[in-house]
């Protein structure tokens, strides 16, 4: 996974809250992330899961950026160093889904990513790193501890690298689009088991990453320059780790569907699949018939 040298970066699409602190925060639901830092744990109470809003030295969602991506510049940085490849792939995701949203007559709004580091003050709540990336409707914006990629490897076992992290961004902008889209909405309280709307929600923001994945792919139109079936393999890889039978197996020894809430590592890796072979998100409806 290579990014074209020349192309330009927007670091205002990122902001870099790493090593800031706050006073607290206000309370409210989160979409992607969970207590043993996976992927998108489809909704947590903050208020409870993380701890409240009355969170004391947290890293600040508001305030002034620490100036960490100055040197985020050019695709040649991306290439580089890890949180311009950051902003780079944030920058591709969004790109993508405007695009996207135009074809069929809409438009996109675009969400910022925030990087911290340990805490994290958002308009769903305070929260720690454990939870994993995460987006949050009401501020509509992802957060991200970048020490979760390292995570991802050494506690999920996935072989990790470049694409594997544009995957886990690009999931957690596919719970934007669901936001946008108002498909969050319709899973209320249906948010446990193999066939539930928590799982479906789940499935549908992994084939989303592949879809976008397709568009990256065709670097004539992204500011890529190269994207290998290598990189596919790492990516679908990621989504296996951290598929739930995969981490139940793990954790306890046991497999129980009827807990599930992100989709079994087959599952995962099928949808991300699907969306990439078609590159298409119209493909992506996880909410119609079997998944």
């Amino acid at each position: 996974m290579d990014f074209d040298d020349s192309a330009r970066l927007d670091t205002s699409q990122v902001r870099d809250r790493r090593g800031m602190r706050s006073r607290g925060g206000s309370r409210g639901i989160a979409v992607g992330g969970g207590g043993l830092g996976i992927v998108g744990l489809l909704i947590v109470l903050l208020i409870n899961g993380l701890g409240g809003g009355e969170g004391q030295g947290v890293t600040d969602g508001s305030g002034v950026d620490s100036g960490g991506l100055e040197d985020c510049d050019t695709g040649a940085d991306a290439d580089t160093q890890q949180d311009c490849r950051i902003v780079a792939v944030v920058n591709s995701v969004q790109d993508y889904w405007t695009q996207a949203f135009a074809d069929s007559g809409n438009t996109y709004r675009e969400a910022t990513t925030t990087l911290f580091t340990d805490q994290v003050n958002t308009g769903c709540g305070a929260a720690s790193s454990a939870v994993g990336p995460f987006y949050c409707p009401p501020d509509e914006m992802v957060y991200l501890d970048l020490g979760f990629f390292a995570e991802l490897q050494s506690r999920f076992g996935a072989t990790g690298g470049p694409f594997a992290e544009a995957y886990v961004i690009g999931h957690e902008y596919g719970h934007h689009v669901q936001n946008l889209l108002g498909t969050t909405d319709d899973v209320g309280g249906d948010q446990q088991g193999e066939d539930s709307a928590a799982v479906r929600l789940e499935l549908q923001a992994d084939c989303y990453a592949g879809a976008w994945a397709a568009y990256a792919a065709d670097t004539d139109q992204s500011i890529l320059s190269e994207l290998t079936e290598a990189d596919i393999r790492a990516g679908l890889d990621a989504a296996a780790a951290i598929g739930d039978d995969r981490i139940q197996e793990q954790s306890t020894g046991r497999v129980n569907p009827d807990t599930w809430t992100h989709g079994s590592s087959e599952q995962r890796q099928r949808w991300l699949l699907t969306g990439y072979e078609s590159g298409d998100p119209g493909a992506c409806d996880t909410f119609s018939g079997d998944i």
